[in-house]
């Protein structure tokens, strides 16, 4: 009998690699895994369409915007740590210098991060990962690679997020339980404020794995080389834009509104091209990039932060 349960979890397993590898349309040269990563992608599909999403929703709707944007603020001057700390590492000096500014500012006058104040005061945030770092001394991209939970990466990225886990604040929070309840409320937080963006991505995109990869290779060469790859500018200097339902309704703490384009990285950016896939790689997915969610230091793994 327990033969015949493996045989069946083994033909389960083919079956689910070959419907991955059956899904190829559009295979580029940054792509050769495309199968194996279409696979993880519904994967990762499913986990936010049934667990995700839902509770993104109901978070959205009982809690009060001022409340969801101080909790998007308070995750974003987190996030600064990793821009000083990789700007610093690149010799961008003043860059680094001005990220710490953000931090003492919006940490001291902005009750603990809880308000942009650094932004009010012209302030620009960056964008900045040790992926990036890596990038900026040569390492190539590699592959493009979809990491299950984490979402769109490349191989070059995915080692960063073992770095960026030294770097983030929350991974050194005792006790443990306050450092899985910040991560969790991180991810929420997150996915809430993409709620639109993937709904739009959802009505725009017929491939959505394939739109969800360009713009999140793009975004990334556009964010290594500082704009010189000649992609427009999608706003990094704002705060993470607020989604609703129909659309964009400005950022989080008032600051200008980003130029919007095709949402959706993922890291989230997006995350991670257009914002959107620095946070979310898709309508469903919980395809955040790499660099921007990692979980708690409890188990080894790294922890989330916000652009």
């Amino acid at each position: 009998m327990q033969t015949n349960h493996m045989r069946i979890a083994s033909l389960a397993v083919a079956a689910l690699a070959l419907s991955g590898c059956a899904t190829v349309q559009t295979p580029v040269k940054e792509d050769p895994w495309e199968g194996f990563n279409r696979t993880v992608f519904t994967f990762n599909d499913k986990v936010d369409q049934y667990a995700l999403k839902p509770v993104a929703q109901g978070y959205k709707k009982v809690t009060p915007q001022p409340v969801q944007d101080s909790v998007t603020n308070f995750f974003s001057n987190i996030g600064d740590v990793y821009n000083v700390a990789n700007n610093l590492l690149q010799l961008k000096i003043a860059d680094g210098v001005s990220d710490l500014m953000r931090i003492v500012i919006n940490t001291v006058f902005g009750v603990g991060g809880l308000f942009d104040v650094a932004t009010l005061a012209k302030l620009p945030k960056h964008s900045q990962d040790f992926g990036l770092t890596l990038g900026h001394y040569g390492m190539p991209a590699g592959p493009y690679l979809v990491l299950p939970l984490f979402g769109p990466s490349t191989v070059r990225d995915a080692i960063g997020t073992g770095a960026n886990y030294f770097v983030n604040p929350l991974t050194y929070v005792d006790p443990a339980g306050v450092s899985w309840g910040l991560y969790g409320l991180n991810i929420v937080s997150t996915r809430a404020n993409l709620l639109g963006a993937t709904d739009l991505i959802e009505g725009a995109a017929l491939d959505r794995y394939s739109f969800v990869r360009n713009t999140y290779l793009q975004r990334r060469r556009y964010l290594l080389t500082g704009g010189a790859s000649g992609l427009p500018d999608y706003g990094d200097g704002a705060p993470p834009p607020k989604y609703d339902e129909d659309g964009i309704t400005g950022p989080a703490s008032g600051a200008p509104v980003a130029a919007p384009g095709a949402a959706a990285p993922g890291q989230a950016g997006a995350s991670e091209a257009p914002a959107a896939p620095q946070g979310a790689s898709g309508p469903g997915e919980t395809n955040v990039p790499a660099g921007q969610m990692v979980p708690p230091a409890r188990f080894g793994y790294p922890a989330m932060r916000l652009h």
